[in-house]
């Protein structure tokens, strides 16, 4: 009696185990090329966190991220945060070895990289948010970098503040929005900033980052958010929202100067920074228009990294495909040159960052396939 008692507690256990570990593993159909980022693979980093991705202008991937030293904390806690990045050739396969970007004297910290392909000029915009917490701490400014060569080499550090922040914000609790900004079909690269007290703006520029605006327009309510154009050239902000349990949407048929805002609770969301995209449009010579959004799909956890696809703007979105069911935080969305999508996202406590990428025939179980565009 007593061995039966044992064996059937080891399949028990056994089987237990093998459930816990499915649970904790990318879905199947998905290609898991590598953890890009492990701060337990590295003494000198507590954790990597905020994930970035972009596919340059030449087809690379670009992968940008916070390399937190002394601590996980956020900018205004940590005196060493530098951006560093890895840079893949064939479509997520392989990767670089991590380079630095950003790096100031410790005391100075850089966080929260986001990123704009400027498709005209061949360039890469690389915004983060910075602040000097030996001498100003808790005042927050921006900056940018730029590459002209692929994300290979990065120009010098320019502080914009100045250029897309009021001059009243100077004290407030106020940064970018990780992740990535857009490039409209006029040329106009758009980008939003967050500040908690007064609201969301959007910033951007007309002559492709010589010089850069802010729209002195409050959208609320705002928390770390995307932009994205529509195909009838209408603006859409998808947003964090603190504990409601779902996104919020702001439109604006007027290039930024007025907003309609409401909730969107298709999207189910924990309070959490999220990635929407356009994968594909008719006005490209695309077979369909097709929107991508990926985060936390959980009222509650960030967990249940998972991404669904619109056909209609954003109107309707389908249920969405689970990535990965365990902890999973930020994500960024990009589409590869192969017309896969890739995310990059935050994985189990910020400790993994994985690349992770799939097709659309697997996002949509066989209903859609990628068609290269009409000419």
């Amino acid at each position: 009696m007593l061995v039966n008692k044992l064996i059937i507690w080891v399949l028990i256990f056994a089987s237990t185990s093998v459930s816990a570990q499915k649970s904790n593993s990318i879905e199947a159909g998905v290609i898991e090329n590598q953890d890009l980022f492990n701060a337990s693979k590295n003494e000198h980093v507590a954790c990597y966190r905020i994930p970035a991705l972009i596919t340059a202008p030449n087809g690379d991937l670009v992968a940008a991220i916070d390399e937190r030293v002394p601590s996980c904390g956020d900018l205004k806690w940590s005196k060493d945060i530098n951006i560093v990045v890895r840079r893949s050739s064939d479509n997520g396969l392989t990767w670089s070895e991590i380079e630095t970007v950003v790096d100031f004297p410790i005391g100075q910290s850089a966080s929260d990289p986001s990123m704009i392909v400027d498709e005209v000029n061949d360039a890469i915009f690389m915004f983060y948010n910075y602040m000097d917490l030996d001498k100003e701490k808790d005042v927050y400014y921006f900056h940018v970098v730029k590459s002209t060569d692929n994300g290979k080499s990065w120009s010098e550090p320019e502080d914009i503040t100045a250029q897309i922040a009021l001059p009243e914000w100077k004290n407030d609790f106020k940064f970018i929005t990780s992740g990535r900004g857009i490039q409209t079909s006029k040329g106009v690269l758009l980008h939003t900033i967050v500040n908690l007290e007064k609201g969301g703006h959007v910033f951007g520029s007309h002559d492709y980052g010589l010089t850069w605006f802010v729209i002195n327009q409050a959208i609320k309510p705002f928390d770390e958010s995307k932009i994205i154009e529509l195909n009838n050239g209408d603006w859409m902000i998808n947003s964090r929202v603190k504990s409601i349990g779902h996104r919020y949407v702001h439109i604006s048929k007027d290039e930024g100067l007025t907003w309609v805002s409401k909730a969107d609770e298709q999207l189910v969301d924990p309070t959490c920074n999220a990635s929407i995209i356009r994968y594909t449009s008719t006005k490209d010579g695309y077979d369909k228009d097709r929107l991508l959004f990926c985060n936390a799909n959980h009222k509650k956890k960030r967990s249940n990294l998972t991404v669904k696809i619109s056909y209609d703007e954003g109107k309707t979105w389908s249920k969405g495909k689970t990535i990965y069911k365990g902890g999973s935080a930020y994500s960024s969305l990009a589409i590869l040159e192969n017309g896969d999508i890739g995310v990059f996202f935050e994985k189990d406590g910020y400790k993994e960052n994985p690349f992770v990428s799939f097709s659309l025939d697997w996002l949509t179980d066989g209903k859609d396939k990628y068609k290269k565009p009409v000419k």
